[in-house]
């Protein structure tokens, strides 16, 4: 008799609907994929329970946490391109993660649409497809980590995600910095790792992007 609530942010409705599998709530980040232009600060929870929407409506009310008409404008506006957009962000961070797998400046491609990815199988199992999130190891340490970092020209240096720009982050000091070094190794969250959110551009620049600051960065 647990409550399943389910982040859906990642895969945003278009690639996932966890209540079909049998969440009680699921949640968005609407700033993110839902939005998809950067310009939204929303989120979103979503049931199909009767007495969890009447509690969730009742706490909304209570607390104010409604967004203003052009908030809401700008997201109705952004999720009528929800299914072009996350077909180009899968089918970029694809061609980026089979890059990056070869790329002999990564130690490790984290993306489920690898098949080489231990959860690749479940992932197809309940996914309709997969977004434009990708992470890896850079070979080096956190000084190669943030030089790389610095070297890139498409990709914005930034802790959001899901929309149609490229980003790039560094968990360990930017999305998970409050954590101790320890907590954060235990995540998995180390000094090389770092975060792609793959946006709608041209594939082949954000390749070249990639590849010119592994060579700025690495060699």
């Amino acid at each position: 008799n647990l409550l399943l609530v389910v982040d859906n942010t990642f895969l945003s409705p278009y690639f996932q609907n966890p209540l079909t599998l049998g969440a009680d709530v699921v949640v968005h980040s609407v700033t993110k994929y839902i939005n998809g232009h950067s310009d939204v600060v929303m989120g979103v929870a979503v049931t199909n329970n009767e007495q969890f929407y009447g509690d969730l409506k009742f706490q909304q009310n209570c607390i104010g946490a409604v967004p203003s008409p052009f908030d809401c404008f700008l997201a109705s506006r952004g999720v009528k391109t929800l299914a072009l957009r996350m077909k180009a962000h899968m089918s970029n961070a694809i061609k980026v993660a089979e890059y990056l797998s070869t790329s002999p400046y990564v130690i490790k491609v984290m993306f489920p649409g690898l098949p080489s990815h231990p959860q690749h199988k479940l992932a197809l199992r309940q996914q309709r497809g997969f977004s434009g999130m990708v992470s890896f190891q850079i070979k080096g340490d956190g000084s190669t980590a943030e030089e790389f970092l610095k070297s890139t020209k498409l990709f914005a240096l930034a802790e959001s995600l899901g929309g149609v720009e490229s980003l790039i982050g560094y968990p360990c000091k930017m999305t998970h910095a409050a954590l101790t070094p320890e907590a954060r190794e235990a995540l998995g969250i180390t000094d090389t790792l770092i975060r792609v959110s793959v946006g709608i551009e041209d594939a082949n620049d954000l390749i070249a992007d990639l590849d010119q600051a592994f060579k700025t960065s690495c060699d």
